[in-house]
This record gives C-alpha cells, sequence and structure tokens, in this order.
C-alpha cells in the first residue's frame, strides 16, 4: 500500500472510487501512483523510504527514475532526513524560461517532435523563434512506444536529418537496440529502427536545442504556457486575414508574424479508459481546449481522430524464458549523416516477442460492452490507424488468429517494459485479467494503463505544400494537427513547416520536396491533396519512386537542397560533398575494371557470363555483392571506404538499370490518365496494392486512371500498380477492351446530349 503525504487529499480521493482515482491531476491506480508535475508530492512506501526504481547492475547512476512514464518525471522535494541513497535524481533541462522578449517573427506551439524540429528549423533559416510549451521538462518526451524509425518511418528520420533536424541525432546519442527491417528484401525497402531509451532521448532533444539557443545569434527561446487565443488583423491581405500574435491562458500577448501549430494529441484531446474521461491529450497534461474552440471560430472545420497506447508493466514480473528473444544488429546503423556510429553501440539491450492466447482473446470479447463509446468514426469505436489498431479491433478483424506482444525495455536503468500491440482502453480490471493470459505475463504488474486518446485534426486539404493555412496567411499546421500519426511523420512535418514559415517572414521562396525527392515529399502531397480518412502512417509503398528514395541516399537527394535554404549546415554539405566524391570515384573504378569468366568470376559462383563485363555491371546480379569483387579494387581506394557506404554502393549498383526505367514508366502514366480501367479488372489479383487499397478500389471501380487519381487514399504508386498489371495481363485484349468501353462512353455522351437538348427545348417552349 503506497501512501502520499498529503494525506488529506488522499484519503478524500479514495472515498470517490477505491480503485481508478482522478484528482486535481493526482491519478491513483491501484498500488502504483503516477505523480504530474504541477504538484510537489513525495510517494513513500510503508517503511517510509522513497521509492525507487535503481537498478543495482548498471554503473550510470546519473539516470535513476521512479517507475519511470513517458511524461512526467517525479520531482524529489528536498527532505534532510533522507540519506543520499534513497534520492531521486531530477531532470535538470538546459533549457531557461523566456518571460521578457514580447515579439518574434514565429512563434511555434507545442513541444512535442514536430513543435522540437519546426521550433529548431525556423531559427536555423533565420528567424527569431519561440517555442511556447506546456511545460519545459516535457519537451521531446516520447509519448507513447519508446522507438523511433521502421519501414518508411526510418526514411522519413534520415530524410529529416539531411535537411538539417533533430530526431536522427538524439535516436543516436538515446538508442538501446538499432535494427534495420527487411534486411532480406532490397535496400528500397530497408527500414532503419531503434529502441530508445526514453530519458536519454528527452536529454539529447533539450541539449540539441539549447545549443541552437546559443548559436544562430540567438535566435530560439522556450516559454512556458497555454496558447487560448490567435489574433489575427482585420485588414485582409490578398482576400486572407493575417497572423499577428498569440494570447495565452493567463491574458499575456505576444506579437508575432508567423504561427506554426503542432499541437498534438492534445488540440481537444480527451483520453479514456473504460467508461471513464479525462481531459488530456497525454496522461497527465493538460488538453488545448481553448486553442481548438479558436480554431473552429476561424472557421476551420474540425474532425476528430484516436489513438491508443498499451499499459507499462514491472519488468522485474515477467518470465522471459518463455519469450522469443529479439536481438540488434551486430553492427548498430546510425540515423545521422554526421554520426559513424551510434554512442552505446556496445550496449545494446534485447528485446523479446509472445503472442496472445485464445484465452486473452475471450476475455476481450465478453468485456467488449464496457470500451468507451468514442466520438470518432461512424459505430463508435473510434477511428484509429489502421495499420496500428488497439488490441480490441485486432481480435474483432481478425477471429482466430493470435498476436505478437513485443516486449520493449524503456532504458538502461528502468525496469519499465513497453508491451508493443496491445493498445487497448478497457477497463484497467479488465487489462489486467487480459495480460496474465499472455505466456510470461502470468504473474506480471501493471505500472499504468492503457488508454485511447481522441483529439482534433483539421482537414490537411486546407494546406499548401508549404503547410501553410490557405484560410490564414501566416499560419502553419504541423504533425497530428493535420491528421497523421507518428513521431516520424510529425516530426518530417515540423521541420518543413518551421523552414517556410520562417523563409515567409524573410520574403523568400518557400522549400517544397517534391515527391521525386523525399518522403517528406510523399507525405505532404498526399496530406494536402487526397486528405486523410484515417491517421495517416507513412509506408515505403506510398512511394511511386521508392526505388529511387533510399534511406542511405538521404543526404544526396535532400543537403544540398536544405543548405540552399539556410537549413541544413556547411559542415553537412562539405561531408556531402567528400562523401560523393569518393562513391563517384568507386563507381568509376567499378566502370573501369572489365573481367571474363575465367577471370575469379565462375569460380565465386557468378554464372552465364560469357563477355567480359565491367564490375559495376557484375555487381547489379542478384547474388553478387561488393565483398566478391572488392579484391579487384586497388587498395588505396579500398582504405578510404567506411563500412557504412559499402551498402551504398551495392545498392547504387543492383537499382542503376531500374531506376530510370521506373522514371519513364511513370512519366507514361502521367500522360495517359484517361485510359480506361477494365470493368472486370480484380484489384485483390494485384499484389503490389495494399489491403486499403484494395478495399477502396473494390468499393468505388473507377473507369479511367483520372478518377482513380481522385479518390483519396489512392497514391501514385498504387496507379502504376495497375497500369502495369493491366499491361502484362490484358495486352491484346486490352485494345478490344477498352474500344468497347469508348463506345459505351459515346453512346452514354450522346444520349446525355440528346436529353439536354430536349430539355433546352421544353425550357423554351415554357418561356413562349
Amino acid at each position: 500500500m503506497l501512501k502520499c503525504l498529503n494525506k488529506n487529499i488522499f484519503k478524500e480521493s479514495l472515498k470517490l472510487n477505491k480503485n481508478n482515482i482522478l484528482l486535481n491531476n493526482y491519478y491513483f491506480n491501484k498500488n502504483i501512483i503516477n505523480y504530474y508535475n504541477k504538484n510537489n508530492l513525495i510517494i513513500k512506501n510503508n517503511n517510509n523510504s522513497i521509492i525507487n526504481n535503481n537498478n543495482s547492475n548498471n554503473n550510470n547512476n546519473k539516470y535513476k527514475r521512479l517507475f519511470s512514464t513517458t511524461t512526467n518525471i517525479l520531482k524529489e522535494k528536498k527532505n534532510n532526513n533522507n540519506n543520499n541513497n534513497n534520492k531521486i535524481n531530477e531532470f535538470k533541462s538546459p533549457l531557461k524560461n523566456e518571460n521578457e522578449i514580447k515579439e518574434f517573427d514565429v512563434i511555434v506551439i507545442g513541444g512535442g517532435h514536430a513543435g522540437t524540429e519546426a521550433s529548431a528549423a525556423s531559427a536555423r533559416v533565420g528567424s527569431k523563434t519561440l517555442l511556447i510549451t506546456q511545460s519545459i521538462d516535457t519537451i521531446g518526451v516520447m509519448s507513447c512506444n519508446p522507438s523511433i524509425g521502421g519501414v518508411g518511418k526510418g526514411n522519413l528520420v534520415r530524410e529529416i536529418d539531411a535537411i538539417g533536424g533533430l530526431m536522427g541525432l538524439a535516436a543516436d546519442e538515446s538508442g538501446c537496440q538499432f535494427k534495420v527491417l527487411n534486411q532480406s528484401k532490397g535496400s528500397a525497402v530497408h527500414g532503419p529502427r531503434a529502441q530508445i531509451d526514453r530519458e536519454l532521448y528527452r536529454e539529447s532533444i533539450h541539449n540539441l536545442l539549447w545549443k541552437i539557443t546559443k548559436e544562430n545569434g540567438g535566435n530560439l527561446s522556450i516559454k512556458e504556457g497555454m496558447v487560448e487565443d490567435i489574433i489575427l488583423d482585420e485588414e485582409e491581405e490578398d482576400g486572407k486575414k493575417t497572423i499577428k500574435g498569440i494570447i495565452l491562458d493567463n491574458g499575456e500577448i505576444i506579437k508575432c508574424k508567423k504561427v506554426v501549430i503542432t499541437t498534438g494529441t492534445f488540440l481537444g484531446g480527451i483520453i479514456h479508459i473504460g467508461n471513464k474521461r479525462i481531459p488530456s491529450g497525454r496522461m497527465g497534461d493538460k488538453a488545448a481546449t481553448a486553442l481548438s474552440l479558436t480554431l473552429n471560430r476561424i472557421g476551420f472545420e474540425l474532425g476528430r481522430l484516436k489513438t491508443g497506447t498499451p499499459p507499462r508493466l514491472d519488468g522485474k514480473s515477467i518470465d522471459y524464458s518463455v519469450m522469443v528473444e529479439q536481438v540488434g544488429d551486430d553492427i548498430p546503423l546510425p540515423f545521422s549523416f554526421s554520426n559513424s556510429k551510434v554512442k552505446y553501440d556496445q550496449r545494446q539491450l534485447k528485446c523479446f516477442m509472445t503472442r496472445t492466447t485464445e484465452e486473452s482473446h475471450q476475455i476481450i470479447i465478453d468485456n467488449l460492452s464496457s470500451r468507451p463509446a468514442l466520438e470518432s468514426g461512424e459505430d463508435g469505436k473510434g477511428l484509429g490507424p489502421r495499420y496500428c489498431p488497439s488490441i480490441e479491433t485486432k481480435i474483432e478483424r481478425f477471429q482466430g488468429k493470435t498476436h505478437q506482444v513485443w516486449i520493449e525495455p524503456e532504458g538502461y536503468t528502468t525496469d519499465v517494459i513497453y508491451p508493443n500491440g496491445i493498445s487497448i482502453s478497457l477497463p484497467e480490471d479488465v487489462q489486467m485479467k487480459f495480460l496474465k493470459t499472455i505466456p510470461g505475463l502470468e504473474n506480471v504488474k501493471m505500472l499504468k494503463p492503457g488508454y485511447a486518446v481522441e483529439y482534433d485534426y483539421i482537414d490537411p486539404r486546407e494546406l499548401n505544400h508549404t503547410l501553410e493555412t490557405k484560410k490564414i496567411s501566416g499560419l502553419f499546421l504541423a504533425g497530428q494537427i493535420n491528421g497523421t500519426t507518428g513521431y516520424e511523420e510529425a516530426g518530417a512535418q515540423g521541420i518543413v513547416a518551421g523552414i517556410n514559415a520562417s523563409l515567409s517572414h524573410q520574403n523568400r521562396p518557400p522549400m517544397i520536396i517534391s515527391r521525386s525527392e523525399g518522403y517528406i515529399g510523399v507525405l505532404i502531397d498526399d496530406l494536402v491533396t487526397l486528405g486523410v480518412t484515417e491517421p495517416y502512417r507513412m509506408f515505403t509503398s506510398r512511394s511511386e519512386y521508392r526505388i529511387s528514395l533510399r534511406a542511405h541516399n538521404s543526404d544526396q537527394r535532400l543537403t544540398e537542397k536544405a543548405f540552399e535554404f539556410g537549413s541544413a549546415s556547411n559542415n553537412q554539405l562539405q561531408a556531402l560533398k567528400e562523401k560523393q566524391s569518393l562513391l563517384d570515384q568507386v563507381y568509376n573504378k567499378l566502370k573501369e575494371i572489365k573481367k571474363s569468366p575465367s577471370e575469379y568470376l565462375t569460380q565465386c559462383g557468378i554464372e552465364n557470363v560469357h563477355e567480359k563485363k565491367s564490375l559495376f555491371e557484375i555487381l547489379r546480379r542478384p547474388h553478387v555483392d561488393f565483398n566478391l569483387i572488392k579484391r579487384y579494387l586497388p587498395n588505396d581506394l579500398l582504405e578510404k571506404i567506411p563500412p557504412l557506404y559499402i551498402p551504398i554502393i551495392d545498392s547504387e549498383c543492383k537499382y542503376s538499370n531500374y531506376v530510370d526505367k521506373h522514371v519513364i514508366e511513370f512519366n507514361n502514366l502521367r500522360k495517359r490518365e484517361n485510359q480506361l480501367i477494365p470493368p472486370s479488372l480484380n484489384y485483390w489479383d494485384i499484389s503490389q496494392l495494399s489491403t486499403e487499397s484494395k478495399q477502396i478500389l473494390s468499393k468505388a471501380r473507377p473507369t479511367n486512371f483520372s478518377s482513380a487519381s481522385k479518390i483519396s487514399g489512392i497514391t501514385p504508386s498504387a496507379l502504376f500498380s495497375i497500369q502495369v498489371y493491366i499491361k502484362k495481363n490484358y495486352e491484346g485484349n486490352e485494345r478490344i477492351l477498352n474500344n468497347n468501353q469508348n463506345k459505351n462512353f459515346n453512346n452514354n455522351k450522346q444520349q446525355q446530349q440528346e436529353q439536354q437538348q430536349q430539355q433546352e427545348q421544353q425550357q423554351q417552349q415554357n418561356i413562349i
């Protein structure tokens, strides 16, 4: 039984609910009390000592923490009666609260992943920037899963780094397990991913921001506060009102020319646990309700989306022996192009995998009536991410299948475990019963319940490609407010919005990343062109240029462009030039050196080579890699090649033929937008299409590519896959089929014209 020093509040709370208590931002859950920053409490156990989550086997005492949560750090109230061994180290941010300056060029609202990237980018590009956040301590906090990257997402992180962002650098400083996903496939779909120590990541973000506050002329300032209103100029510019400043909840006015809103799940956020509703975007922090009302008043139509998080578990109560061990790569791949290795490359932690059981599913099914009634979606079940659904949705949607549960550590010096794959919003007692049916979790202790959170978003079709709103000049939006989900998608939008807000203030041309230049361009183009019908998540399959947009060439695609706009540094540009120069030397030498079958090729398993070919051509073959042919390169050149460059060389050779061909084919697709789609086409036969695309197209049945391109959720990549399938499977029949369709189309058109003429004649007769 835990005791709280403020006994009166605790006793009063117990009267409300013995198991689940919410009062004045204190949230009590059975044996664990999560402390929220606004209250100065010390939590003690029965023997009157401060609860500590020390790991005696870990020498790094700097990062001790108490049942670490994602959003709030326990602050020790100094007590001379306690000895040093019982004290909990408090995180001390180097960032200072700005209270003096009352006017800025750009104000960024929200200190999450989008907000930190936006504010840092705006300052780098040259504008006086203010980042406003509820609490400086929560800047850079990972609200949900303790990981960065993945398939598609890892590409975004590397692109953020290539244009001067923070996320990759922070991940390299705080990662505790690194793994490239999809390594058995081509490098175009590789997904760099890292398990992250939450506290180290937050500390790294704070240090990076602090560095920016001291550099670039001190362009970046931080302020604690809640924005309640936006000040607009009454005089319209080009038919649009313009930004003049913001108003805080204490009535303070701060003037500015540009505003970037990055409120994440806090915009009108409500947390759901069973029938309990808590106005919040993250457990322990206030929802931005007033700002939501302001945006609605301005004229933006708000929608509702849902996301969720699983319970947090005590790692000491888990039986790992019955689980499948998951280890990282032997040589961790850094996210940042500025790093040759990650900080803790010799200290990677293990993850584990278990699965749900039939008993697990039955508990969920028996308690579906206690799930919260949600506002988003049409069925009251919430409009959440299709590819990251709650465990309730998984069990309903995929009956008879068990589901993977990834047991992920939250850091080096905590026993808190994040069970990835079981986001849940049922009552806490149900969550506890469910957890104990999973192999390895029979005796588990739940430190914090899972929950769903609903929040407001604005239709991203209200935005330009700069992420500036069409309604209000100088107002930019980034992150989940635009209908996306995930840290990486938020960070990608944040850096683009911050750059363009700063450029706009300086009356400079905007920085637009096209679909062919990067996944950031794909993300933004999908949002502003197609909108969203559910939280948007990035996949490599969303890009028609994915063969070219490989994670390891992000700097080659974007750094020089970002440098021209002031976002990437001179050091980044020089490093890119040196890298490109060395790679060019290697490619030229590979093209120059030619070998015949008798010269080593046959004996190392390279068959069907009947004439001399260059090493570059030989490397195009599927089962040939750089290590097979490197002996033919000069030693002085080999010694210059870093290990990180070898996958780049391999993939550049292998994809060289396909890239040009792919671009030509896609350009041909654009020219044939009016090509008809066979009415008998079964979209489920096209393996390259996502399940989402197959469902949408099977229901819509577009008649041609032009109409298909206008369907929300259908990307150019999907259209390209359809065209390739039609070309391959219809061929000679396609012409006959299309001719028949054209005849039907012309007949229908003629009938419509005749009907229109008859209507016009009838109208004339009526007039007479």
